[in-house]
């Protein structure tokens, strides 16, 4: 272990490289000549949480469980982390952040050259459909899934969608790919395959497995006919829980890289010391041993599936839009501030604890604290305005169910309903909602749409109830309940006026514990 907090200059160090390990404190990476997994989505947490179980599996159990990633942003002409790995012998340091002054590293090493889909979609095709690859695995997160406004079904007019479905051009989706992937090994009797989903949506193996069935059907005839009894015949799709806390890399981390370790890596990850990995146990060809790095397979995913999205990622989108309203630049700031903290933990136990069938080797109030510790760890500078963006992607999955069992059962969640007001005040408010400037821009794909229904509302209470009634924000039940979206409304009004998020928030928590 190294102290965060050692000084001094930073002198010019040579880059990361194979023949440069092991330096102190890093342990050699484990060689990982086939690559044996695609992975579509080569962002930081697939690197600190994937890649990481993956090298550490090695050790265990010898196998073809190299990675190409794969960059999957449309448009690019490059990627830094791909060129930055391309110039590190494919390496990088996950650097784990505790609460502490202390800094562990480990390198995976079991990358092989990076693919940019937007440059090289016909690699990609060829790499998913090489006899080779035994899982295609994915985190491209919610928006990467080419979803209909109802959060559930293909998108079938988005002009991506269509021309990947015409075969007119090269494949720009992630199902485009994935699906003249499964055409190739079709073609050429590829042995069966696993595509493994690790992003936040709900059974997120069956929600892939139910889009790829749509793309599938609306392929012409020849094609689909064949694809759908090989698809049914050859590829599962088993559904995980993904959780580790894993920020944007900083020069700050690069730096840590350099003072502690002596090397230049130009990409390195940072990440939280807590780790989970819950798998369906249901792969058609063989796996890396990562129960040995401490994944937990089972036949019931759903249970953890559902705490994790509610508990951890609700609860996080909660922290974000409230600390974004009071001025908080950072997720500890806002879990630490007496107001957001406090109804955040509200939130958690009274509104969506009860919506919860609970694993049986987890205890909600226990697991509530280990959260909101998680979440107070300053070295992570997880930003609000990062964990704020793509609401209009995350709240469907995130707060919807939370929600819809409070409204089941007679109960109107406050919290829950100041947290729908507060992302309509950020989203649809622009600079007059928060300090843009010092926070950070909250990016979202819906904020024009929902921008341009707000304006013709008439002042803030009438902008929340058509924003939650027709702006695709929640599902129909909550939308139709006239005390929820009364209570929306009345936040609303409060947000629009100086230092309203102070007084919406104490009568959040007066209201939960009544």
């Amino acid at each position: 272990m190294a102290d965060l907090s050692a000084a001094g200059a930073v002198p010019a160090l040579p880059r990361l490289a194979r023949s440069r390990l092991p330096v102190p404190g890093v342990r050699r990476p484990p060689l990982a000549p086939v690559a044996g997994i695609v992975h579509l989505g080569l962002g930081n947490f697939h690197r600190a949480h994937q890649a990481v179980y993956t090298a550490e599996a090695l050790r265990h159990s010898e196998g073809p469980w190299g990675i190409r990633g794969v960059a999957t942003g449309r448009g690019r002409s490059s990627h830094p982390v791909i060129d930055g790995m391309a110039q590190q012998d494919e390496l990088y340091t996950v650097l784990t952040l505790g609460h502490g002054q202390q800094v562990a590293a480990q390198v995976p090493g079991v990358h092989h050259p990076g693919l940019l889909a937007a440059q090289q979609a016909p690699e990609v095709v060829a790499a998913i459909g090489s006899d080779a690859t035994r899982i295609v695995s994915l985190t491209v997160t919610e928006k990467g899934y080419s979803l209909a406004p109802d959060g559930r079904s293909l998108d079938l007019d988005d002009p991506a969608v269509r021309s990947d479905l015409t075969g007119s051009g090269d494949p720009v989706t992630a199902l485009g790919l994935l699906v003249r992937g499964l055409q190739l090994r079709l073609r050429s009797h590829a042995l069966p395959v696993t595509l493994l989903t690790c992003d936040n949506l709900m059974d997120n193996g069956g929600h892939l497995r139910a889009l790829l069935d749509e793309f599938i059907g609306a392929l012409p005839g020849p094609e689909r006919d064949d694809l759908q009894a090989y698809f049914a015949a050859s590829v599962s799709t088993p559904s995980t829980m993904v959780d580790r806390i894993v920020p944007a890399t900083t020069d700050e981390h690069r730096a840590l890289v350099a003072r502690c370790f002596g090397v230049r890596d130009t990409v390195p990850v940072a990440a939280e010391p807590y780790r989970l990995w819950v798998l369906e146990d249901d792969f058609r060809a063989s796996r890396p041993a990562w129960e040995e790095a401490g994944a937990v397979f089972t036949t019931d995913v759903a249970p953890y599936e559902l705490m994790k999205l509610r508990l951890l990622n609700g609860a996080h989108s909660l922290l974000a839009y409230f600390g974004l309203l009071r001025g908080l630049p950072r997720m500890d700031q806002a879990v630490s501030d007496d107001l957001t903290g406090a109804a955040v933990r509200a939130a958690m136990t009274d509104e969506i604890l009860p919506t919860l069938t609970l694993p049986d080797d987890v205890n909600g109030p226990s697991y509530v604290d280990e959260l909101l510790g998680r979440f107070a760890n300053p070295a992570l500078g997880h930003h609000t305005a990062q964990v704020g963006s793509d609401g209009s992607l995350k709240i469907p999955v995130r707060w919807a169910g939370a929600i819809g069992e409070n409204l089941r059962a007679g109960r109107v969640p406050p919290v829950l309903a100041l947290g729908v007001a507060a992302y309509i005040r950020v989203v649809t408010g622009g600079p007059d909602a928060y300090d843009e400037a010092a926070l950070g821009t909250v990016l979202d794909p819906a904020t024009a749409r929902l921008r341009a229904l707000a304006a013709g509302a008439g002042g803030p209470a009438k902008a929340a109830r058509v924003l939650v009634e027709s702006g695709g924000i929640l599902p129909e039940q909550a939308a139709a309940d006239a005390e929820f979206t009364a209570l929306v409304a009345e936040y609303a009004t409060a947000l629009a006026t100086p230092y309203g998020i102070d007084a919406a928030l104490s009568e959040a928590l007066r209201a939960v514990r009544r």
